[in-house]
């Protein structure tokens, strides 16, 4: 059976995300007078560019639903639940790339598939490519920020209590920040 790696190719980098250096925030509206935020403690992903097309691109990531983490014990552990990310049924959110719009400027749109909860649904990222630099270690990083919202009801999170004076008490809106470091191969 022959074993299929990938091959390099001239002009092709291949980069894997630095977790120690990236972070995935979220908020949402919170009994429609504040706003939750939290982050996703577990990234992992790649990347490739391809310098001579950087439409050609490809994005991986996954996130462990376990390591959500809002500072509240008790709602960390009701949205790693069934009634909202089922956790234990989908352990990982992904997102993989489908193409690059404008990638020849620092700011572009990156559109892929993204899966919560057992449904894949098709998002546009804004990212901001932040730049290149050397570490001291001698390896090369890149830094991207990336941006999106997305209504959680389309993934079939539709937990929710409606409020005595009106509206629910979790927003449909989840507002998504990036910030990526990623480490050369």
């Amino acid at each position: 059976m022959a074993v299929l790696e990938r091959v390099s190719q001239p002009g092709v980098t291949d980069w894997t995300i630095d977790a120690a250096h990236s972070h995935v925030e979220f908020a949402v509206r919170h009994l429609m007078i504040s706003t939750v935020k939290g982050r996703f403690t577990d990234v992992k992903g790649s990347v490739r560019s391809d310098d001579s097309d950087p439409a050609k691109g490809d994005v991986d990531i996954t996130i462990g639903v376990a390591s959500i983490d809002t500072r509240e014990p008790q709602r960390d552990a009701h949205l790693r639940s069934a009634d909202f990310l089922d956790a234990e049924r989908f352990p990982s959110i992904t997102f993989r790339s489908r193409r690059i719009e404008d990638p020849r400027t620092n700011k572009f749109r990156l559109l892929g598939d993204l899966t919560i909860h057992g449904v894949t649904r098709e998002v546009a990222l804004d990212v901001t490519s932040e730049g290149r630099a050397k570490d001291p270690w001698g390896g090369e990083r890149a830094g991207f920020t990336a941006t999106t919202t997305i209504k959680r009801s389309e993934f079939g999170l539709t937990w929710n209590q409606a409020l005595e004076t009106g509206g629910v008490l979790v927003g449909d809106d989840v507002k998504v920040s990036i910030d990526v470091e990623l480490l050369r191969q």
